[in-house]
């Protein structure tokens, strides 16, 4: 069994950066894919980025292209999302996640089965 543990989010202005992390433990870990989601008051869940455990091919929703940077470290199985430029549409819960689903399902809920909890992203204008 696997936990995910979000960190890093908070409150920053427009314009700002956060560094988001999340860390995997308890038990055997060897997902195909992992992710980040975001999910605003009132919204769906959308995806944001995801990354390939093993090789580190990376995928971005358009709308983050260019500002938003996944990472990842195995050897300490953690997960990074860097964020710049930061707009107030970007205002959500983010959530890290971890799959071994087929690239085509990549930016679907359906294709993960662990998450963390959520850390909150606040940007003010």
């Amino acid at each position: 069994q696997v936990q995910l543990l979000e960190s890093g989010g908070g409150l920053v202005q427009a314009g700002g950066s956060l560094r988001l992390s999340c860390a995997a433990s308890g038990g055997s870990f060897s997902p195909t894919y992992m992710a980040w989601f975001r999910q605003a008051p009132g919204k769906e869940r959308e995806f944001v980025a995801a990354i390939r455990w093993n090789g580190g091919h990376t995928y971005y929703t358009d709308s983050v292209k260019g500002r938003f940077t996944i990472s990842k470290d195995n050897a300490e199985r953690s997960l990074y999302l860097q964020i710049n430029s930061l707009k107030p549409e970007d205002t959500a819960v983010y959530y890290c996640t971890a799959g071994r689903g087929i690239l085509s399902r990549v930016t679907q809920t359906t294709a993960y089965f662990n998450w963390g909890q959520g850390t909150q992203v606040t940007v003010s204008s």
